[in-house]
């Protein structure tokens, strides 16, 4: 069973074009789009608010958090 439908590959295909052209612009700054991955992106959301055949996003790798290591206050220096 296919996960995209026909409309959501004319979408995305649309939203390639436009790319390619430079003039497919993102969100509400308006900046243009240089980022394929960015330009998918764009053509599946407008996919999913025309009611084309598409999967739910999964928040968990569209959030994607990195760690950050604290350095431990125990730690004493070497150098004394």
């Amino acid at each position: 069973m296919a996960r995209y439908g026909k409309k959501a590959q004319s979408m995305v295909k649309k939203a390639m074009k436009k790319k390619k052209q430079g003039t497919l612009k993102s969100g509400r700054s308006g900046k243009k789009v240089t980022s394929r991955s960015q330009a998918i992106a764009i053509g599946l959301s407008e996919a999913r608010k025309k009611g084309a055949k598409v999967p739910k996003r999964d928040s968990k790798t569209s959030h994607k958090k990195t760690e950050v290591r604290k350095k431990s206050p125990h730690k004493k220096s070497s150098r004394n």
